[in-house]
């Protein structure tokens, strides 16, 4: 039986004021972005576009003015994750967006190998920070809980599953490659292996099934393009800005050096601490590590900016 129908009791299980407190700030959140119109949620309108760009097989990654401002950079299989809720009625399917990012992170926390309390202490630390990210009907709390669930089920021995949600995060944001960090931590590596390249090739393809092949591939060599013009674009925002790199070089006046440099540094900073081979069947050193690439996730991004924050919230 798939480990989400499994465990879905955990949806059952005694209520606390997190739980409470966790939901009513979702929803108090997605009525706000409802209740401002057009402007309130013109993210979700950029995701349901990929959906309906991808069916009719036009560019996914160019402006469209009379549909929403600004553009998309998420990639074609992000396609079908939008799918459900691109084809009803902009407000409910706006709403339940919302609430199914809200819903997917909590169920992410309340799977952590840490007791009940200690779960409701990290719902509590993060709430805040989702309900930012919920008031952009943003993905980013869920694309968090897919980075968890890709460390819990690792460690709970289920990599065939661990390894779908590294492969979606990937080819939605590219950000949940990092869990393939994780592979460390597997007792079953070649189980890994294997079904991390099966579901790269699947959901790779899976967008060509509402589309076609030749505009699929296209659309990946498109993403890079897009990606690379939104890294230039970012470095100089204000509001995606917000990392390790624009810190040191405002403070320090060392504007013309490269953010490759940092990045060499984070990817050093990120290595070492594996190398403590004793310590990688430790759940307490799993977690830490689990926290560490969540915030890192984010302060070595150029794309940081307040909606992010929910990644690094998680790992603090």
């Amino acid at each position: 039986m798939p480990f989400f129908l499994k465990d879905f009791t955990i949806f059952n299980r005694k209520i606390s004021f997190a739980s409470i407190f966790w939901f009513s700030l979702a929803i108090i959140a997605a009525a706000i972005q409802l209740k401002r119109g057009v402007t309130g949620y013109n993210n979700y309108l950029i995701f349901k576009g990929v959906f309906w760009h991808t069916t009719q097989q036009t560019n996914l990654f160019v402006g469209y003015a009379t549909e929403y401002f600004d553009s998309n950079h998420y990639g074609p299989f992000f396609s079908i994750i939008i799918a459900p809720f691109a084809i009803i009625e902009n407000n409910i399917g706006c709403f339940l967006w919302c609430m199914a990012n809200a819903a997917f992170l909590f169920y992410a926390v309340r799977r952590l190998p840490v007791s009940f309390t200690k779960q409701n202490i990290v719902l509590l630390i993060g709430a805040l920070e989702m309900m930012t990210a919920i008031h952009n009907t943003q993905f980013n709390p869920m694309l968090t809980a897919w980075i968890m669930l890709a460390y819990i089920l690792v460690k709970e021995e289920k990599d065939f599953w661990a390894t779908l949600f590294i492969a979606a995060g990937f080819l939605t944001k590219l950000y949940g490659i990092v869990g393939l960090a994780f592979f460390l931590f597997s007792n079953n590596k070649g189980t890994f292996l294997w079904s991390f390249i099966m579901w790269m090739v699947i959901l790779i393809c899976l967008p060509m099934v509402i589309s076609s092949p030749q505009f699929i591939v296209q659309c990946y060599l498109d993403w890079y393009s897009s990606l690379v013009e939104k890294n230039g674009i970012n470095s100089e925002s204000v509001m995606q800005g917000m990392t390790v790199m624009r810190l040191v070089k405002k403070t320090f006046n060392l504007q013309q050096l490269p953010d490759i440099v940092f990045l060499i540094v984070a990817a050093v900073m990120y290595i070492l601490p594996l190398l403590r081979f004793k310590l990688l069947k430790s759940t307490y050193f799993q977690l830490q590590y689990l926290a560490f690439l969540l915030i890192g996730l984010v302060i070595y991004s150029s794309s940081a900016e307040s909606a992010t924050f929910v990644i690094a919230m998680m790992g603090v």
